[in-house]
């Protein structure tokens, strides 16, 4: 049965990211570029079209409309040779796409149409003599994906394994507290108390399907090596090997970094040591006030203490690793912000991240499912939702998202109760 025609009105409906307009192909080396990225499918969208002859205006009212113009015998059979022989040539591993041929605006013209699945890999095209770079599609552009786009995109591809789960390539076993990790293995359920720990020091046990085993063996030397999740879990000295991996907790009396009496608090250690300390110096927020005029709720909490469980973690769990920067916890008077490093996990948009319609998405995966049966997290992929349901139920303003390239944060509002009380206080120097 032969394919269904392409129906150029039908594809211009679709999510621009899909689509890549060229009318008039001025180098031949932007529609192969445009094709790696839709072979790469950063955004799981399934791929994509490059239309070559054809391109979106406005009309008179300010609607698209498709101008087809179409290209001459010659010129579709000079770009059609040229990025095909490309496609094979400068894109590592190569790539075929497929080819579409439609009625121009006149009978002695055509439109090219270039459809591109998405791959299993990771495309690397070059351009003329320069090195290959790696292209992803961003809303309409095509770009390079460069430091943590590019890890995304390569851990998504499975050419490189997710952070977590790679070894440390310094750290030895002597670097982990083996008391420390009989502790926790015995509070989730998973060690004998008759059994050597070191028998979970090995590149083949592992702790649940969910995990890899907690160290891994150079392929060369045969050095048993400890994974970056064991050494930010159980390590003795875990920022000697993961140099950004501590928080920084600041309180500040007003409602910006104005006032400098400031308290602050470095918290290094494993992550599991600054997870119980974040919970103390959070928990002492999570105060309740009475009063005594609103009969229907007397009591409010400033905020709900899961609300602010769930974002600590959430900021630890989804943070990048590779960034020294380190996880940053901020009181003001009205609000808490919690600052993770590392933008937003491919697949996840701000959008949907504000509107709690977050497909669930680890970044760090073994890091998420320690923490979460250690019973500080949800489980996966409820963390946000946990966050919005408490801090409704205890009649907090909703959380807010914000996301750069460089950091996710989420802003707990107090309670207009604290609030205004807060802001009674403030305004109280000026009314003596």
């Amino acid at each position: 049965m032969a394919a269904a025609r392409i129906d150029l009105s039908e594809l211009a409906r679709r999510e621009s990211e899909q689509i890549e307009w060229k009318e008039n192909v001025a180098d031949p080396d932007d529609v192969v570029e445009a094709l790696a990225a839709f072979a790469n499918d950063l955004s799981n969208l399934g791929g994509g079209y490059v239309v070559c002859g054809a391109r979106e205006e406005k009309d008179e009212h300010g609607f698209p409309r498709l101008l087809r113009a179409g290209l001459t015998a010659n010129r579709f059979r000079e770009i059609e040779g040229t990025v095909l022989t490309r496609c094979r040539e400068r894109v590592s591993p190569p790539l075929a796409p497929l080819l579409e041929e439609l009625e121009g605006a006149t009978p002695d013209r055509r439109i090219l149409v270039f459809i591109q699945p998405a791959t299993g890999a990771a495309h690397a095209f070059r351009r003329g003599s320069e090195g290959g770079r790696y292209p992803v599609r961003i809303g309409r552009s095509t770009l390079e994906a460069r430091n943590g786009l590019l890890r995304d995109l390569l851990v998504r591809k499975g050419s490189l394994e997710p952070w977590d789960r790679r070894p440390s390539l310094k750290a030895t076993m002597e670097d982990l507290d083996l008391l420390v990790l009989r502790e926790v293995l015995q509070r989730m359920g998973l060690a004998a108390t008759s059994r050597d720990i070191g028998a979970y020091l090995s590149a083949d046990e592992q702790l649940s399907p969910f995990v890899p085993p907690l160290c891994a063996r150079e392929p060369l030397t045969g050095i048993l090596r400890p994974r970056n999740f064991a050494v930010l879990l159980f390590g003795r000295r875990p920022q000697h090997f993961i140099s950004g991996a501590f928080s920084i907790y600041s309180a500040y009396p007003g409602i910006d970094r104005a006032d400098p009496s400031a308290q602050r608090t470095e918290l290094p250690g494993t992550l599991l040591e600054q997870a119980r300390k974040l919970q103390e110096l959070l928990g002492a927020e999570a105060i309740t006030l009475f009063d005594k005029t609103d009969p229907t709720h007397p009591n409010a909490e400033k905020y709900p203490r899961r609300a602010l469980q769930e974002a600590m973690v959430n900021a630890l769990a989804h943070r990048d690793y590779e960034l020294v920067d380190p996880a940053r916890f901020t009181r003001y008077a009205d609000r808490i912000e919690f600052v993770s490093p590392g933008g937003l996990p491919s697949g996840v948009t701000l959008k949907g991240l504000r509107a709690g319609a977050v497909t669930p998405r680890w970044r760090n995966q073994a890091l998420a499912w320690f923490l979460s049966r250690m019973q500080l997290a949800q489980a996966e992929g409820q963390g946000i939702q946990t966050i919005r349901r408490a801090m409704k139920a205890a009649g907090c303003p909703p959380p807010r998202f914000d996301a750069t390239e460089v950091s996710v944060t989420c802003v707990l509002k107090a309670h207009p109760r604290y609030r205004a009380t807060a802001a009674r206080r403030r305004r109280a120097p000026a009314a003596r």
